[in-house]
């Protein structure tokens, strides 16, 4: 069926429709990951996005129940140039196609992605509505207007507590939209888990006497949730080890009055790479934001930076004795993409031991 992208500076695009085939309305943003997009998909921090795939060709190696980095897809939407028609792999146990219809998104397919990528890097993100049906102007004015991501998280965290048995560190996550492979990484080291819903208060987590607090990655702007910067800053108030990745770095930041910023285009794909200032080595990691750390807080320090285009990727504490605070805005537990920062969770560790 014929579709149309219809973007937000008036550009409309042609393609057809794949997988679910209904409206839908979202921020239009590129990743550069060449696989992965089942983790694509799945990664709660795409909420309220319309993903376009650079890499031509997606949908090869089909889809599996084991590699969804949260239940059920997040994305608004899905744009790929072409789509695997016979996906072959032995884990495969749905195609891309059947995986869009069965989490009734909308996908465009036949789409030039690497023309549309150029138009997101130079005009910005921006919103773009998939549709089958032919709209007025404003109608798809209205659209625009009515569409907002200010729930993002509320929306995809969980709702109840979750409790992993472990017999090394107990780590409180605050889960803001976590992908899954953050919660194996701990689990893997040994860490006894509990996995707390955004609407947990203060108190419910001090009864759980955690070794650390950790901030999980997650969609949209941390402004959008000032309670949970407020809860950061008392628990750094009272010198409790905390931790964060992606989302959870940037509040960190502004719960010591640091400075967040909304980039031009962001960060999304599987091969940016970070310079670690203490290691003086540099590492190839996986990234998915759209905001970034524009002023880090006075008690820390810069420990990682992007050398594409020189933003914060890391804080340390300058003075660990006094507070243990570690974050990096890049996702060391990869899922999907290179797996060489992952000794970042065995700091994470050794941070709460000290």
């Amino acid at each position: 069926m014929k579709a149309k992208l219809i973007l937000e500076n008036g550009e409309v695009l042609h393609g057809k429709s794949f997988g679910h085939v209904e409206k839908t309305v979202g921020e239009l943003v590129f990743t550069t990951s060449m696989t992965g997009y089942q983790e694509v998909l799945t990664d709660p921090s795409y909420y309220g996005q319309i993903v376009v795939m650079t890499y031509p060709l997606v949908g090869n190696y089909g889809l599996n129940l084991d590699d969804d980095q949260s239940r059920g897809a997040k994305v608004k939407g899905f744009i790929v140039k072409e789509d695997a028609k016979l996906p072959n792999n032995f884990r495969c146990e749905i195609s891309l196609k059947g995986y869009l219809k069965e989490n009734k998104i909308m996908g465009i397919k036949g789409i030039d992605t690497r023309y549309l990528t150029k138009i997101i890097r130079d005009n910005g993100a921006m919103k773009a509505i998939i549709t089958t049906e032919d709209l007025l102007q404003d109608e798809i004015e209205s659209i625009f207007a009515n569409s907002t991501n200010n729930e993002a998280v509320k929306n995809v965290s969980r709702k109840e507590i979750m409790k992993i048995e472990g017999k090394n560190e107990k780590i409180a996550i605050l889960d803001l939209g976590i992908k899954q492979n953050i919660i194996n990484s701990f689990v893997k080291r040994g860490c006894e888990v509990t996995v707390f819903p955004v609407t947990t208060s203060k108190e419910e987590i001090d009864k759980y006497n955690p070794d650390a607090i950790f901030l999980s990655n997650g969609p949209g702007d941390p402004r959008d949730i000032p309670e949970i910067i407020e809860m950061t800053r008392k628990f750094i108030e009272e010198k409790k080890t905390v931790i964060g990745i992606c989302l959870g770095h940037q509040i960190v930041a502004l719960s010591l009055g640091g400075e967040v910023s909304k980039m031009k285009f962001g960060h999304r794909g599987s091969n940016h790479p970070v310079k670690d200032i203490d290691r003086n080595k540099i590492f190839i990691s996986s990234q998915n934001h759209g905001y970034v750390v524009t002023k880090v807080p006075s008690i820390l320090r810069e420990s990682h930076i992007n050398l594409n285009d020189n933003t914060n990727e890391g804080m340390k504490s300058i003075n660990t004795d006094e507070y243990k605070i570690m974050t990096v805005q890049f996702h060391p537990e990869a899922s999907p993409g290179p797996e060489e920062t992952a000794y970042i969770f065995d700091e994470f560790l050794s941070l709460i031991r000290k």
